[in-house]
């Protein structure tokens, strides 16, 4: 009788890509349980001494064990993002604990602390490479950041606040996407939807009769709920979504149980008793310790800048708002259901264009084919279809060479669905380094929610995006890029890996300039209909578009960036202030729009209460200033060589930016691509604010 073979964990092949094919929720339980045994039998064989420390000896060993957990538990996390279920939610909420347990135990733990010290004076250390020293470097700061000074009865708090933190970061984003998928908007009469386009009508056809129902239906989701802000001339129904959105996972969303009210106020004193625990004042002074900026009063100087160099922008943007609102349709009292749509009426007098006439030009197989071209151009690479196990049948899988070498690959999932978080994010399935077999090659996830293509009369039109849109796809595969093309070898300082997080929007800020360039825009579009390219004379248009309201949307971002700000760096709770009260104090000082009274932003603000982003949100616009500089340089070239596409730029912009992942200083990075460091005024020359 020939004997049967227990089939292997999906999650425990290492061998090559996810099996997205095979895992089921019951792989996650086994798999993680097996890694974490794996990882700390590696953890007691250092809690003694080592003879001759070296990094062969010590951090290897380390490194490869935590890489296999760090790699099987991305993938967890991923498809919890990406096809949430209620069994997969279950499984990955039973087993963040553990994880988040063990990085804990690892951070805290001083036998190993002490041989990164023993390390960092040994006779070995002179022999390591800039990216290893850093590494040590690295290690020792969040060492101490993960308390492994600390008095064990301070270790074992510490160990239950990172615990607790976790959980209630993933239950808000749980409670943001639930929110997002409950609410169903049915409108059944046509003639209140007048003004929508054709494509956002259809889209809502179908997603009607996906659920039996007769009509037109609305949901949450960005691609859904937008179009009605922007174009719906039923003004009542505009409030309606607006509404909806504005108070979705809050106390006026109509649903207790999706309340994230109480989440952020625990998260907050979460994150304050973190820092007390580990000798600081406040939260903020822990981010900013592995950041560019070096204090909060440093960071609250930059953006109240921004702010006052923004402002008078800003108030002539919303006095044109106001009149053109009055005078075109009787509207004197403006409301914040209303501006998107005044906006985008606004945009098309003046400019005589709207978003979704350029979006006609933009199919996604034009798009994508474009921003492949911008890459292969400026840095090299061929970019060929792969294939690979995916998640959903809409995801594509794609692969990077160089002289026919393998440099990376890459999954493509770009439209929104029910069960994935809404946003737009890179994130890594593999990171590049160097093993004994040879350079495992990096593998990322680029993930958008843009409007899958639609069914009309039996035939499937392609999905069109917006500009908006494209900008985003090109933003995220400049985090992508990152982490492709490093040349590191070492994972803690591959790609991404140990870049400070205010730097790290550097790369995918640069990659948005390219959407505005004529020679790119050129040949990534092809109408819909007609298949012709953008016209010269509405891309003109476009450009002289570009900065509407930009002093509106800079405002809008440093309110984010400051409320966050001053919600972790004590100021607030030294005032006894509510996060509502914190919110509002921001609006008073730097914003000219004021939204009504019900708005609960910040109840579904996932980047600061569950993303990384918290006392770090101002990192976009830090980002911003090094990203238009460096974008600058392409510009400068351009006006002697007719294209910013330049391959000798790009080359100085992989080796000095992308290559060097996070093997040093992102200031000294920027320095060896610029020649100096960055200046603030092309940020203020793209935003149309250096007059």
């Amino acid at each position: 009788m020939t004997e049967m073979m227990t089939p292997v964990n999906p999650l425990l092949d290492f061998s090559d890509l996810p099996h997205f094919d095979q895992i089921v929720p019951e792989h996650v339980s086994p798999a993680i349980d097996i890694l974490l045994t794996e990882c700390r039998a590696v953890v007691t064989q250092f809690e003694g001494p080592i003879a001759n420390i070296q990094w062969d000896n010590f951090v290897t060993p380390l490194e490869t064990a935590t890489e296999k957990l760090g790699r099987a538990w991305g993938i967890v996390s991923h498809l919890n993002s990406v096809r949430d279920t209620p069994e997969l939610r279950a499984s990955y909420n039973e087993n963040q604990p553990k994880v988040t347990e063990f990085w804990t135990e690892l951070g805290q733990n001083l036998h190993l602390f002490q041989h990164y010290k023993a390390l960092n004076t040994s006779t070995d250390y002179a022999t390591l490479s800039p990216a290893r020293k850093k590494i040590i470097s690295n290690a020792l700061r969040d060492f101490k950041l993960g308390g492994a000074e600390l008095a064990d009865d301070k270790k074992k708090r510490y160990a239950e606040v990172q615990e607790k933190l976790a959980a209630l970061s993933t239950k808000f984003s749980e409670n943001v996407l639930d929110a997002t998928n409950d609410y169903k908007l049915l409108i059944t009469d046509v003639t209140e939807l007048k003004g929508l386009p054709e494509e956002v009508l259809q889209a809502a056809k179908q997603a009607a009769e996906q659920d039996g129902k007769t009509g037109y239906q609305f949901s949450l989701h960005f691609p859904s709920y937008f179009p009605l802000l922007q174009y719906a001339e039923n003004r009542k129904l505009r409030e309606t979504i607006y509404r909806a959105n504005a108070t979705k996972a809050s106390e006026l969303g109509g649903h207790p149980e999706w309340d994230n009210t109480s989440i952020i106020d625990e998260l907050l004193s979460l994150r304050q008793e973190e820092a007390e625990l580990l000798g600081y004042q406040n939260f903020a002074e822990v981010s900013l310790l592995p950041k560019m900026a070096e204090s909060a009063t440093q960071v609250e100087s930059f953006l109240l800048d921004l702010a006052n160099k923004a402002k008078p922008y800003a108030e002539k943007d919303l006095i044109e708002l106001h009149q053109f609102a009055k005078d075109q349709f009787g509207i004197a009292d403006l409301q914040a259901w209303d501006t998107t749509f005044i906006s985008e009426k606004l945009r098309e007098q003046r400019y005589a264009f709207s978003e979704q006439e350029v979006k006609q030009y933009f199919p996604e197989h034009k798009v994508v084919a474009g921003l492949f071209n911008v890459i292969q151009t400026l840095f090299a690479v061929t970019i060929r279809s792969d294939s690979a196990a995916t998640w959903h049948p809409d995801v594509k899988f794609y692969r990077v060479e160089r002289d026919g070498e393998l440099v990376g690959q890459f999954y493509v999932d770009l439209y929104a669905r029910a069960a994935k978080q809404g946003g737009a994010w890179m994130d890594d399935a593999r990171a590049r380094c160097r093993k004994a077999n040879g350079v495992q090659t990096p593998v990322v996830y680029l993930t958008c929610n843009f409007n899958a293509p639609v069914v009309v009369d039996g035939l499937t039109k392609p999905a069109t995006f917006t500009h908006d849109e494209v900008i985003t796809l090109f933003h995220e595969f400049g985090h992508g890029l990152h982490q492709l093309l490093t040349k590191v070898d070492d994972i803690s300082v591959s790609g991404i890996s140990g870049v400070e997080w205010d730097a790290v929007e550097l790369p995918s800020q640069f990659m948005e300039n390219f959407c505005w360039e004529w020679d790119v825009l050129k040949q990534m579009t092809a109408h819909i209909d007609t298949a012709e390219h953008l016209p010269h004379s509405l891309y003109d248009k476009m450009i002289a578009a570009k900065n509407f309201q930009s002093g509106l949307q800079t405002l809008r971002q440093v309110e984010f960036a400051l409320f966050d700000m001053r919600l972790h760096d004590g100021s607030s709770r030294a005032a006894n202030l509510s996060v509502a009260q914190v919110l509002q104090q921001v609006r008073d000082q730097v914003s000219v729009i004021q939204p009504p009274v019900f708005n609960r932003f910040q109840h579904s603000f996932g980047h600061i209460f569950s993303g990384g982003y918290s006392a770090g949100y101002f990192s976009y616009k830090w980002a911003e200033v090094l990203s238009a500089d460096a974008y600058a340089a392409f510009e400068e070239v351009a006006k002697t060589e007719g294209s910013s596409l330049s391959r000798t730029i790009g080359q100085a912009f992989q080796t000095e930016i992308l290559e060097m992942g996070g093997s040093r200083p992102a200031l000294e990075s920027f320095v060896a691509f610029r020649g100096r460091k960055p200046s603030i005024d092309a940020l203020l020359r793209h935003n149309g604010m250096n007059q």
